[in-house]
């Protein structure tokens, strides 16, 4: 696709991705790097996260770590500030997603879901925000539309995108008088995911979803990315607190339809 940004557009800027090792979240990792950012990115598996940084040029870091783990996202927040200086972007991409019925899911998987996107968020902006406390500075957490229409088989992701989203709220108004803007995506169905391939892995469930988006298909992970940098971007000054829904106009129509006949 076209951007319509230019590639110089976060020249001098510092950005530090979680789960930027795949999917929406490494097009996004990409994109700003393409415009001019240096990219840290953070991933559970080394090898995934060190292939990912290798896509984003010869400045770009790369740290095995799990956000649910406070004290080592603490550490590759600090090692990154050490080298570039402060940082000007935090995307939180980290997430869980599987179906499952609420009866049929166990304690321990709805905890997982809920400690990857919530407390991972909240780890990743606690420990960055001596690092980011300045005018200009962006905060970006990648939630769902599932944080706010109510989805069968996906207990688990409307409480925590509901959670992700409030943080974004919250934060927006107590770090705003330090000059940092703190804002959501979410997305709808989108190609080249693994959330998608769990909730849509057969062609008739992929029909049956396509059918509910107005736009008539799934969106790409570029085009999340170029949401992604228009919200971390100068062109986006003015934004704070706000949720920007990238879904085609699929939440137009819920989701009820979409898992009928499921989680009974």
């Amino acid at each position: 696709m076209t951007s319509p940004f230019r590639d110089d557009l976060l020249v001098g800027k510092n950005a530090f991705i979680t789960g930027g090792t795949s999917g929406i979240n490494l097009a996004i990792a990409q994109r700003l790097a393409k415009a001019g950012a240096k990219v840290a990115v953070v991933g559970r598996k080394p090898e995934k996260a060190q292939a990912a940084a290798a896509t984003l040029g010869p400045d770009a870091k790369w740290f095995s770590a799990d956000v649910r783990d406070y004290g080592a996202l603490a550490g590759a927040l600090e090692e990154t500030a050490k080298a570039w200086g402060p940082l000007d972007i935090l995307v939180n991409g980290a997430a869980g997603n599987f179906p499952a019925p609420a009866i049929g899911m166990s304690a321990n998987g709805f905890k997982a879901v809920i400690d990857i996107d919530v407390l991972g968020t909240f780890n990743s902006c606690r420990a960055a925000f001596e690092h980011l406390k300045k005018p200009g500075a962006s905060v970006l957490s990648i939630s769902a539309t599932q944080a706010f229409i109510p989805a069968p088989m996906q207990v688990h992701v409307c409480a925590a995108k509901a959670g992700v989203d409030m943080i974004t709220r919250v934060l927006a108004m107590e770090w705003g008088p330090a000059g940092v803007r703190v804002n959501s995506i979410a997305p709808g169905p989108v190609d080249g995911t693994e959330g998608m391939a769990r909730l849509a892995p057969d062609p008739e469930m992929r029909a049956r979803v396509t059918g509910m988006i107005p736009l008539g298909r799934f969106a790409s992970t570029e085009e999340i990315a170029e949401v992604a940098l228009f919200l971390c971007s100068p062109a986006a000054s003015y934004i704070t607190g706000s949720v920007l829904v990238a879904d085609g106009g699929q939440s137009l129509n819920g989701y009820g339809s979409m898992f009928a006949g499921m989680g009974g």
